[in-house]
């Protein structure tokens, strides 16, 4: 099994990366998509939430309110701290089960928005960034997902730099590119990944 690593700025494109690699063959684990199912409702994520924020961050139906939550946390780093020491162990816990079903050769894509901010890249043999100029980030962020330009820009300031993203990189795939270009890359990264897992399955027979 090759573990890769798989992160961008927002806006970079990484999801459609993801996306492609996925057509390739790869085994995806979305850290935001078990970051939500760890906190659903009826969950022990949801309960200590609550016990460390108070009711205000439910809503009425029981389920977590994510901008009430983000308007605490996002305003004061200590308590995103406490989120955050709920939250990760319990995606760390999730992504580790559903690594743990894979094939011995498959190559298993972590999507991890947060990866270079969290200081995670030794955890995976390959880490791949999806790189996209500042510029392009940020006319995608406004047309694509209806952002104001303010938004888009505090956004993509409160995460890593481009180059912070790239030092820690082992694959750079460049998302400055017409769809076709970057499915040719893509292509060109899969078939290294399928070799490297190959091997590495043979190995430890």
């Amino acid at each position: 099994m090759l573990t890769v690593g798989l992160t961008g700025g927002i806006g970079a494109g990484k999801s459609e990366v993801s996306r492609l690699l996925v057509e390739h063959g790869a085994v995806l684990i979305d850290s935001d998509r078990i970051a939500r199912e760890v906190v659903a409702p009826g969950t022990p994520g949801l309960a200590a939430v609550a016990d460390a924020f108070g009711p205000d961050v439910l809503a009425a139906d029981g389920s977590l309110d994510r901008p009430r939550l983000g308007s605490i946390v996002f305003a004061d780093p200590e308590k995103l701290a406490v989120l955050n020491s709920i939250v990760h162990p319990l995606v760390r816990d999730r992504s580790r089960e559903l690594e743990s079903a894979v094939p011995e050769d498959a190559v298993v894509v972590h999507d991890v928005p947060l990866l270079t901010e969290n200081g995670l890249a030794p955890l995976y043999d390959v880490v791949i960034v999806v790189d996209a100029s500042p510029e392009t980030q940020l006319e995608r962020l406004v047309r694509l997902r209806g952002m104001t330009e303010a938004d888009a820009r505090a956004r993509m300031a409160a995460q890593a730099t481009r180059e912070q993203r790239r030092k820690i990189a082992d694959i750079v795939i460049d998302n400055d590119v017409p769809l076709d270009a970057l499915r040719e890359r893509v292509a060109e990264v899969w078939g290294g990944l399928a070799r490297r897992a190959r091997h590495g399955a043979a190995g430890a027979e």
